[in-house]
């Protein structure tokens, strides 16, 4: 696999765990976006994209999170314990959208990433800084937390 490019999203908000986003071309020919990089309690780390878990409404079939009490349709009371569990035994509430297949391409993405948010990082703090435009992703709503502002 060859990563052709690696763009990163700083996000200024330390009060969060999300550090950044990024998005990364494989071979000039495929793009996965919306990847996280968060700070864990073991340091950063990267998260693909994901979306959260639904599941069906008893009463009148419609799609509900994992985690909702009551149906957003009918206002049906969902039932507990609904989704299945993690390796942790708590409830899955995301599914990974695009994901390495194994540890060792796990490994080489996330050190790629992270090697590329760190230096953008570095680039962030000399004076004039610039970030990458991100005209063609969908980020608006973190404008007031992008590096920018800092």
């Amino acid at each position: 696999m060859n990563i052709t490019e690696i763009r990163i999203k700083l996000l200024a908000n330390q009060r969060d765990k999300l550090r950044a986003f990024a998005s990364m071309t494989i071979d000039d020919c495929l793009v996965i976006r919306d990847i996280k990089i968060i700070e864990g309690g073991r340091g950063l780390f990267v998260a693909m994209p994901s979306r959260k878990l639904c599941d069906r409404c008893s009463s009148c079939a419609a799609k509900n999170h994992i985690r909702a009490r009551y149906c957003n349709d009918c206002g049906h009371r969902l039932g507990e314990g609904r989704g299945d569990l993690d390796e942790r035994g708590r409830p899955r509430l995301y599914a990974d959208i695009s994901h390495p297949i194994n540890q060792d391409a796990r490994d080489f993405v996330q050190n790629q990433i992270l090697r590329a948010y760190y230096d953008e990082l570095e680039r962030s703090k000399q004076e004039g800084y610039v970030a990458k435009s991100f005209d063609d992703l969908d980020y608006d709503y973190l404008d007031e937390y992008s590096a920018e502002e800092r």
